[in-house]
């Protein structure tokens, strides 16, 4: 990666992150045994739901409190190709933003720690009739001033 999809803000905490292990099914593959480019989003979404799962903020529990978070933008860089049966891992990072967005990292490494992947998503939030929150609603202010004072490690 060549330079920071997300740039650091004064003042704010490291990134958060999870990394969750995989191995490369024969369905993910091409008829050249490489993964095919349009499974790379859900190797994204494997790390986006670990996430969740780990620090509490994940698709449902932003649902249950009347949170939306559809991706507006991702993006993917390719460096290496992953073959089939392959074992790699899927780094998730949330990066830091006092906006109602949330700003992810993913880097995906082979066995050999070798980066194969980079790229990055960004959700917004809506209420349920998906109108957009321009401020972090209250489910979301927390986790972020729980993030800021070193209570989420």
């Amino acid at each position: 990666m060549s330079r920071a999809y997300f740039p650091v803000q004064d003042g704010a905490p490291s990134p958060l992150s999870v990394i969750v292990e995989r191995q490369v099914r024969f369905e993910e593959v091409d008829p050249l045994n490489i993964v095919w480019h349009g499974r790379y989003p859900s190797f994204f979404e494997d790390a986006r739901v670990a996430f969740g799962e780990k620090y509490g903020i994940g698709y449902l529990d932003c649902y249950e409190q009347g949170i939306l978070t559809p991706i507006k933008m991702m993006h993917v860089d390719y460096f290496r190709p992953l073959r089939f049966p392959e074992v790699f891992s899927i780094e998730g990072k949330l990066h830091w933003s006092a906006a109602a967005r949330l700003n992810f990292e993913f880097i995906i490494r082979n066995k050999a720690q070798e980066i194969t992947t980079t790229g990055y998503t960004v959700q917004m939030l809506l209420d349920t009739e998906q109108n957009i929150m321009l401020i972090p609603p209250p489910f979301v202010r927390d986790f972020l001033d729980r993030w800021q004072k070193g209570d989420i490690q």
